[in-house]
């Protein structure tokens, strides 16, 4: 508890009451605590909390209530806030930024920091060597001028969608603008701070929605990319598969212009409830003991003051030949007003970004008829018109090319939008709501459609792209899994990733053999259909 204070006095100024953490994650589950009766407490966490959930058990056990955990991304928490959270008692999300941006109500109460970890860039060693970045400074400019001359492939995940691609983000328009005092709308319209920050996001080799996602990626394409941008914490459990792979571990690299440290506040949603407050306060001092700190120190995250080492750190874990350095001081960019983070997202998601090539590849089959067609136009309805994509920041931007195919035993519409005029978008939107199922279901022959378009694209190098799949059955007739294989070869498209939504009776052997063979993701779209397009649209 004194640290934190301590922590508090020495950083404030730098931090500014909106110290950046967390992964942004995707998972969705619910996961009950090991205490089977009592009264039941609710949090709505970021997934890099997800490590924790062993402690979060021991107190619900000892204290004879159910902790039920709920992992959702930083914009689907910072929605819920936008609505009251009225289904929550608690917020952990990754950073404060996301609270700052979603409770307008001011419900959440006593948000504390439990743990630390900065944004840092991952980089292989050898890499990292060659540079010149061993024991130096490194500035976002380096990192820019490397990536730019071919010598630095890295991955990054999504500035809307991810705190750590958030954090990455606002941390380069800090360094690009000059290091301010803070940053300014008048910053982020600033001709020359633009041309820079899409210079360096044009850089990105490969985008995802989590940051763990992220990890997984990396350590699968481990012989593709050189880097990655990412939690300190997640760099070590990154290193430490490495190294139990007996491959080259990363070095830790401290942009020295452009840190964000991410701060995992864990806050009370205000429902006029003494019980649950009481119980909220109580579980709060029992994550910030010292008992409990130490555990969360083991797992790779940092407690008390950034830049003192505390006190019984492994350095087995936070590992000098890393670069990990507990005790070097670390001055983290000052975060601006809430607002001024949301004009910053939105021009992320709109105009600065990386394009992306998004094909829907969607099941108009027969059993797609009544309720499951209606839930389908209705996602798809919230995702391609402008003005309903802003709410979860999913907007395209001018340079974006989005193409539907929906498809049954064979393919019946082909529809392809190029760029992000909101009445084409809306008119897109409106020929699904026109289409009508019919027939039985090949889900191979139209992704192997997405893979010639986004073959056939002149500049596609200059794209994200990427395929998403949805079904809600099996695929029993037309083309074959050897089929798409074979196909992915021949037109050049292995880089390409196939995101799956399963619904209804889609068979999940078949979409999880396509999402491993193109390193993507299976989202499950059977309780919520709209949320599970949101979150497969936020990994390009």
């Amino acid at each position: 508890m004194r640290r934190n204070s301590l922590f508090a006095l020495c950083f404030a100024a730098a931090l500014i009451g909106l110290a950046g953490c967390s992964n942004r994650s995707m998972p969705t589950a619910d996961a009950p605590s090991s205490a089977a009766s009592g009264p039941e407490f609710r949090i709505v966490s970021g997934s890099e909390n997800q490590t924790l959930q062993p402690i979060l058990e021991r107190f619900g056990t000892q204290n004879g209530v159910r902790i039920r955990m709920e992992y959702r991304g930083s914009v689907d928490i910072m929605a819920m806030l936008e609505s009251g959270a009225k289904e929550f008692d608690a917020v952990w999300p990754a950073n404060s930024l996301w609270i700052n941006l979603g409770d307008k109500q001011r419900r959440v109460k006593d948000a504390r920091s439990i743990f630390w970890s900065p944004v840092v860039f991952g980089v292989k060693q050898s890499v990292a060597r060659s540079l010149g970045w061993i024991g130096k400074e490194v500035s976002v400019e380096a990192i820019l001028k490397a990536a730019e001359a071919g010598k630095l492939r890295y991955m990054m995940t999504s500035a809307t969608q991810s705190n750590s691609g958030a954090s990455a983000y606002l941390g380069y328009l800090y360094a690009f603008a000059g290091k301010p005092d803070v940053l300014t709308s008048t910053h982020l319209h600033n001709p020359a701070v633009q041309a820079k920050i899409k210079r360096i996001l044009g850089t990105v080799n490969r985008s995802a929605g989590s940051s763990g996602f992220l990890k997984d990626l990396f350590l699968q394409k481990y012989d593709s990319y050189d880097a990655m941008v990412n939690y300190e914490a997640v760099v070590i459990e990154t290193n430490q598969a490495l190294v139990a792979q007996g491959k080259e571990p990363l070095t830790v690299i401290y942009p020295s212009d452009g840190l964000a440290i991410a701060d995992s506040p864990l806050g009370y949603v205000d429902q006029n409830d003494p019980a649950k407050a009481a119980l909220f306060q109580k579980l709060e001092e029992y994550l910030l003991s010292d008992p409990v700190q130490q555990e969360i120190l083991k797992q790779g995250r940092r407690v008390g003051p950034v830049g003192v080492e505390p006190k019984g750190a492994d350095t087995a874990l936070f590992n000098p030949n890393w670069g990990i350095h507990l005790g070097r001081f670390l001055t983290p960019i000052k975060y601006p007003k809430a607002d001024v983070i949301r004009e910053a997202l939105d021009l992320y998601q709109t105009s600065l970004r990386k394009p992306s090539y998004t094909v829907y590849c969607l099941d108009f089959s027969g059993s797609m008829q009544g309720e499951r067609e209606e839930g389908l136009k209705t996602a798809m309805q919230n995702i391609l018109e402008q003005d309903r994509a802003k709410k979860m920041l999913l907007q395209a931007t001018a340079k974006d090319v989005t193409v539907v195919i929906t498809f049954s035993d064979h393919i019946l519409n082909e529809w392809k939008v190029a760029g992000n005029d909101p009445a084409r978008m809306k008119r897109l939107s409106e020929d699904i709501r026109a289409a009508s199922p019919e027939g039985g279901t090949d889900i191979y022959t139209p992704v192997m459609r997405g893979l010639d378009l986004i073959r056939d694209q002149a500049d596609r190098d200059h794209y994200f792209p990427a395929i998403i799949l949805m079904t809600d059955g099996e695929s029993n007739t037309g083309a074959q899994f050897e089929d798409m294989q074979q196909h992915r070869q021949q037109t050049a498209q292995t880089g390409t990733p196939v995101f799956a939504i399963q619904f209804g009776e889609a068979s999940p052997d078949q979409l999880k053999r396509i999402t491993k063979e193109t390193q993507a993701k299976l989202f499950d779209g059977k309780i919520d259909l709209s949320r599970a397009f949101r979150d497969a649209r936020g990994y390009n």
